[in-house]
């Protein structure tokens, strides 16, 4: 049965990367009004603010990734009665 998961779970993973993209750009333009978020290779920005964009990324992706891939997990579960995780 777990075999049978690992597409889905490489499904998740790939929904959960965008799901993350597109709330960081809502949560980042709340957050400073700007529409992107600065890049490390733009010379006119700060450390303070590619270094704070790029932990911040690195938080939504890592929540949304754990929410996308525990909800997976437990619908799997659900349909299958099979716990496909560790």
């Amino acid at each position: 049965m777990k075999l049978i998961y690992r597409p889905l779970s490489l499904l998740a993973s790939v929904l959960g990367g965008l799901i993350a993209g597109a709330v960081f750009k809502k949560v980042w333009k709340a957050m400073t009004g700007e529409e992107d978020a600065p890049q490390p290779t733009q010379a006119d920005r700060s450390w303070k603010e590619v270094a704070s964009a790029a932990v911040l990324q690195g938080a939504v992706a890592g929540g949304v990734q754990a929410l996308v891939d525990r909800g997976s997990l437990k619908g799997f579960e659900k349909a299958t009665g099979v716990w496909a995780g560790d």
